[in-house]
């Protein structure tokens, strides 16, 4: 991990199961204040997993799950958001009968002590889209129009750190590029990201920091321009 970056969250020898099958196996991973972390793979890796594990959704078989040096191993989702850890989930999961404005009224949370503050009015800024749809319910939504609103509810919880889970998949590039700039807009603001992504482009570019996963551990970890010279790693744990 950089140095440089006062650690905040800290995942240690995280080991996780579904039923009888070992997912993950000894994950270490740290996320600095105000870092973009991508952690990159192929399918299967573990990488969705070790984001459900650390929000709670998971339970860890062992190992340990810190949020600025407080232990919160097992805790419970609420917890976890409370603490100041947000999650944008790859399957979205707005709530369909709501409209957009009132999606976005149930994120909201006071913050915890050294986060931004978000308002909607930011959200709208984000993404214009979201605002001229804000009394449409949210199942009517088209799917870039539900990432983009999943990404706001999540912000307006006011986190310190935030968990995305695949945020471009199935989306057109003009979408991309805007939640693109959400996240390099969210670094700027001091938010620590952890973005799980399988577009290496994107990765590249949004983070400061890249962690590849391969047999559900962290097999590498380092700067973006590191990894894209690495051939021999990119062909041993990111080619198709």
């Amino acid at each position: 991990m950089n140095t440089a970056a006062t650690t905040l969250l800290n995942v240690e020898n995280l080991h996780a199961h579904y039923g009888k099958s070992h997912v993950l196996h000894g994950v270490d991973l740290q996320v600095g204040q105000n870092e973009v972390v991508s952690l990159v793979g192929r399918n299967g890796a573990g990488r969705s997993t070790t984001m459900k594990t650390i929000m709670g959704l998971v339970a860890p078989t062992s190992g340990r799950i810190c949020l600025q040096g407080r232990d919160l191993t097992g805790a419970r989702p609420y917890t976890m958001c409370r603490a100041g850890i947000a999650y944008v989930p790859e399957e979205r999961e707005v709530f369909a009968n709501l409209t957009v404005d009132e999606n976005l009224r149930m994120g909201e949370q006071p913050a915890v002590p050294g986060a931004h503050r978000w308002t909607v009015e930011q959200m709208f800024d984000y993404f214009p889209r979201l605002k001229e749809r804000r009394n449409t319910k949210a199942g009517s939504l088209s799917g870039g129009e539900q990432q983009m609103l999943t990404i706001c509810r999540s912000l307006l919880g006011n986190p310190l750190v935030i968990l995305i889970d695949e945020p471009t998949e199935g989306l057109a590039p003009r979408i991309v590029a805007q939640v693109g700039e959400c996240i390099q807009d969210m670094h700027r603001k001091g938010v620590s990201v952890l973005l799980v992504e399988q577009k290496l482009t994107i990765a590249l570019k949004v983070s400061t920091r890249v962690c590849v996963m391969g047999h559900g551990r962290i097999v590498f970890e380092g700067g973006p321009q590191e990894l894209s010279a690495n051939d021999e790693l990119l062909s041993q744990w990111l080619a198709v």
